[in-house]
């Protein structure tokens, strides 16, 4: 071979390496596989979200369907201290767990960051509200416990989620099922749901409202007693008449998602959504969804952002009705 056949045939191998370096690359990050995964619970452990995002990061690396997952707690106002940290995030692999929650808690704290700034990813879940008292408690029905805000007013406490979401909301809409002035609420709130079960369990409140799955465990313990949940049908596992059914005329679902930060580009949208579809297309996913009691509630693209939108179009008069937002 001639010292120019040589000096090509290198040339044309080191091609070759730098092209599979560039594959290798694209793979770890670059394509449609992402290296390493951020998802951000904006509340405190324990809750909700909390158990949203840790059930993802769970069902994401037993499907390998990124190389790392990472969680992360940013807690306070609702997730709206969590929603001005995505604002600033560069990152085109990161989530953050939202829901009913942040939508109305975003208009209760005149929040800076908004939903709407955001990239919609996924809706993942809806789960049902249920209201409790601790086991001993002298109130047995909800009627029982909303004739005594009547009567005591600010003298009976109902804790839950952060202030603006979706268990001051229930709350608020109790009490005008009942015709209850809204000023007599004393709601105590919580930026996870792990605190007020221990103030619940504490004796430091009358009542709490929480999703199902946060309070089922201590139910089913019998430390804490159901007064009703908050879906159009009973759960299956509690067995507690719906507020419809107690002629309250009041339904509410919470629902989670998640979403990632503005400006990302399309490729990054895409292959966010890509990754969190082949999650909900898992058998660990699936795991998670029963062991949590979760309803599968998964929505994409347009039409996540158009629900996402009428929520937010939605929440605020609901708030004002209900005296949490003048």
């Amino acid at each position: 071979m001639s010292a120019g056949w040589r000096r090509a045939a290198a040339v044309a191998a080191v091609g070759l390496v730098l092209a599979g370096c560039g594959q290798a690359a694209k793979s770890s990050g670059g394509g449609d596989t992402i290296g390493k995964l951020e998802i951000m619970a904006p509340a405190d452990p324990g809750g909700g979200w909390d158990q949203t995002a840790r059930a993802m990061q769970a069902a994401v690396s037993g499907a390998k369907l990124a190389g790392s997952v990472q969680v992360s707690n940013v807690g306070g106002a609702g997730g709206t201290v969590g929603l001005q940290k995505l604002s600033n995030e560069k990152s085109d692999s990161y989530l953050m767990i939202t829901g009913l929650v942040m939508v109305g808690a975003v208009e209760t704290n005149s929040s800076k960051a908004r939903l709407e700034e955001t990239t919609p990813i996924a809706r993942l879940t809806a789960e049902d509200e249920v209201l409790v008292v601790p086991a001993d408690s002298p109130y047995k029905t909800t009627e029982e416990l909303l004739a005594a805000v009547q009567e005591k007013g600010k003298g009976v406490s109902i804790t839950g989620g952060s202030a603006g979401g979706t268990d001051h909301i229930l709350a608020g809409m109790l009490l005008k099922a009942k015709d209850i002035d809204p000023a007599k609420l004393n709601y105590v709130p919580y930026s996870g749901g792990g605190e007020s079960l221990a103030a619940l369990l504490g004796k430091k409140v009358d009542a709490g409202i929480s999703g199902i799955g946060e309070y089922r465990e201590q139910i089913k313990a019998g430390k804490l007693r159901a007064l009703g949940t908050s879906g159009p049908n009973q759960d299956q596992t509690l067995k507690v008449p719906t507020f419809k059914e107690q002629n309250l005329g009041v339904e509410l679902t919470n629902w989670r998602g998640v979403v990632a930060p503005g400006g990302i580009s399309p490729e990054a949208k895409n292959r966010l959504t890509k990754l969190v579809t082949d999650m909900h297309a898992s058998e660990q996913w699936k795991a998670e969804l029963t062991k949590k009691g979760w309803t599968d509630t998964f929505l994409t693209g347009s039409e996540f952002s158009t629900f996402l939108n009428k929520e937010i179009g939605r929440i605020r008069p609901a708030l004002q009705n209900i005296g949490l937002v003048k």
